[in-house]
């Protein structure tokens, strides 16, 4: 049968011969499904200037849909959907200024510079313990003290990939196996 090509942006496989490939590659439909994906992580900022520049299109006005879909030269968001766009930009600014007021308030403070020091040699010392203490064989018990807060501007990312997820509450589980075979 051979060997087949899976292109991730089209969701299709093919059989994968260098005529076959560089066809698909430099096709209209490759094209398009890359561009598409690659808009989904676009600054919200960026696109709502792009639809205001573009005309509204009257098909999909009148009808609520349009042939082109998103290749359309015309824009395809309501009056309404823009004005909500806009908030939700205004609002994200709000939230980022409110994050960069409080790190310049960190800076001006030199007694929080010191405990963050020591906090990282407590941090190493524990650290060289738990790694002493692993390869004996025993397993301490792990601190209170040692979990981070998440901040709250991460947790509301969404679709984040599951190795970048906070982990459980309770801390992972971990197994000790003295003993293979």
């Amino acid at each position: 049968m051979g060997k087949r090509y899976y292109c991730d942006y089209c969701d299709r496989s093919f059989q994968d011969t260098l005529h076959n490939r560089k066809k698909h590659l430099f096709g209209v439909q490759h094209d398009r499904a890359k561009k598409a994906w690659f808009d989904k992580f676009r600054d919200a900022a960026t696109l709502l200037s792009e639809e205001r520049a573009k005309e509204p299109c009257r098909r999909f006005l009148q009808t609520g849909q349009c042939m082109f879909g998103t290749g359309c030269r015309f824009s395809h968001m309501s009056e309404m959907e823009m004005f909500i766009m806009e908030q939700k930009i205004n609002g994200e600014d709000a939230i980022l200024n409110i994050f960069v007021l409080a790190g310049e308030q960190e800076k001006e403070d030199p007694e929080q510079d010191r405990s963050s020091e020591r906090s990282v040699d407590e941090w190493l010392s524990r650290r060289e313990k738990n790694l002493a203490a692993c390869s004996s064989g025993r397993v301490l018990k792990i601190e209170e003290e040692d979990r981070t807060e998440i901040p709250p501007y991460l947790l509301s990312i969404p679709d984040l990939p599951p190795s970048l997820h906070p982990p459980p509450a309770g801390g992972w589980r971990v197994t000790v196996h003295n003993e293979w075979g």
